[in-house]
């Protein structure tokens, strides 16, 4: 890959029309002020559950403070009548179990929501039970939960022991174990699940309807924004068709005054120019007819007079002098005509046209001096007359400078490339572009006034296309002709 292909392909991430990038400046900014206040959003919540979480969890604890105060004040022998009445009642707020030493099981990871939780339940706990009290507060996991001193598991008990503390199916959350040495030996067992919604520990993330505002929200805005610059950039797309017509000659309407208000100045000014234009190409029009007749006779008067001069050496030189004259203006007045061709634009065979001028040049008829490659694809929307004198100027350039032209035709979709090659000296680097200009011969031996490749890139420059020279390595002189299909298109619409 060469080194600026890569920057092409960045380009080309970036829309081309004014509609795509609306939309894609549109989305970006939707996404940002959307990102940023659901971030601002997100925040507020979190801190909303976090003190809402807090709140839960000293409640919880007070009542785990008043359970381990009421199981501490029964006589020994009633805590166990005490816990069989619970269980067969369906149990309370807490599974209550008496151990006689303290559980071991897996915790599961720290998280910001439990180390919040479990300060918390161990402040209040210390503070209504003391500070000195032995207690373990952890959370396990439903799967790694462990109740009694032979490690029976949560599944293993009878369902209605456990199901109102500690059942919230189909979901698995975090259970709340609070171990606390009451007495030797003992040890009061609580576990509980936090009060709803507060029941996972997991930092939530955007909820779906969030996440769904957001889509729909971007949805309309990209919808409207895209129909509202479809709508104004209507004129825009006229204004550029009507330009690029009005390029090749063909008559155009006055554009509609319609759209926006910067788009309607636009309109009216284009309108405005098209007038001026117009009256331009009529004026000069009238005046090289004028000029035309004007110099003819007055030449024409002058060598009759020359033939009536008895000195034969200021015959010669008036001669010479009449004869420079009606070249300059022959030169002039075919540049005007060459390059002012009224014609209506119309798909033109290419392939037709370029048979008919080097039909005189190819065998049998011909000496074989000029050779075809390639072939147009498809008809090319132009002057014809005007497409004609474009390529016969070049073909005839290339014959009489490089004595031979090799004719190659390059069509695809974009454009109509035709390269003709000669087999002559080639021109110098510094007057590749000095040829174009009117009455410039390198040759002083050729005959002609010095106007063909120019006549041509006018021709080419009004159908929106470009002549281009450049020198080959192995000799010669390359003359690129492009006529663009995407102007060609606009210019037949």
């Amino acid at each position: 890959m060469t080194p600026s292909a890569e920057p092409r392909r960045r380009l080309r991430l970036v829309p081309r029309s004014l509609l795509g990038r609306m939309l894609l400046l549109t989305l970006l900014a939707v996404l940002l002020a959307q990102g940023l206040s659901s971030l601002i959003w997100l925040s507020q919540l979190r801190a909303s559950q976090m003190e809402g979480l807090r709140t839960s969890a000293r409640s919880l604890a007070q009542s785990m403070a008043a359970s381990v105060a009421y199981f501490r004040s029964l006589p020994l022998g009633y805590r166990p009548l005490v816990l069989d009445q619970l269980r067969s009642m369906g149990g309370t707020r807490f599974f209550v179990s008496l151990n006689d030493k303290e559980l071991s099981m897996r915790v599961l990871p720290e998280t910001p929501r439990k180390r919040a939780v479990l300060s918390e339940v161990e402040q209040v706990l210390r503070q209504q039970l003391g500070r000195s009290v032995d207690l373990a507060v952890e959370f396990v996991s439903p799967h790694d939960l462990r109740i009694f001193n032979g490690g029976l598991k949560l599944d293993e008990l009878p369902r209605s022991w456990a199901h109102y503390a500690l059942g919230f199916e189909p979901l698995a959350p975090p259970v709340l174990v609070t171990q606390i040495r009451i007495a030797p030996n003992e040890w009061l067992y609580l576990a509980s699940l936090m009060p709803a919604p507060y029941v996972s520990l997991e930092s939530e993330g955007l909820p779906a309807q969030q996440l769904w505002f957001i889509v729909l929200t971007g949805a309309f805005l990209l919808l409207f924004i895209g129909v509202l610059v479809h709508w104004q950039s209507r004129p825009l797309k006229r204004l550029a068709a009507t330009a690029r017509n009005m390029s090749v000659g063909d008559e155009v309407e006055p554009l509609p005054e319609a759209g926006g208000s910067e788009v309607v100045e636009v309109s009216r000014a284009f309108n405005s120019m098209r007038e001026r234009i117009g009256r331009y190409l009529t004026e000069r029009g009238q005046l090289f007819s004028a000029i035309s007749h004007d110099l003819r006779t007055p030449i024409t008067r002058l060598r009759l007079r020359v033939e009536l001069l008895d000195d034969e050496e200021q015959q010669e030189s008036f001669r010479h002098d009449l004869d420079e004259l009606e070249l300059l203006v022959k030169g002039a007045l075919q540049c005007v005509k060459d390059t002012d061709i009224h014609e209506n634009v119309e798909p033109v065979d290419v392939n037709q046209l370029i048979r008919y001028i080097v039909e005189p040049y190819l065998p049998p008829q011909g000496d074989g001096r000029v050779s075809i490659e390639g072939r147009a694809l498809a008809p090319y929307p132009g002057k014809p007359l005007a497409l004609k004198r474009c390529i016969g100027n070049v073909l005839d350039n290339a014959l009489k400078y490089g004595e031979r032209a090799h004719l190659r035709i390059e069509d695809g979709a974009e454009a109509l490339v035709l390269h003709v090659d000669d087999e002559g000296p080639g021109v110098p680097e510094q007057r590749l572009e000095e040829v174009f200009e009117p009455h410039v011969r390198l040759s002083g031996q050729q005959q002609g006034y010095g106007l063909g490749l120019g006549i041509a890139r006018n021709i080419a420059h009004a159908h929106g296309g470009e002549v281009s020279l450049r020198n080959l390595r192995q000799g010669g002189l390359r003359v690129t002709l492009r006529f663009p299909r995407e102007a060609g298109r606009s210019h037949a619409a």
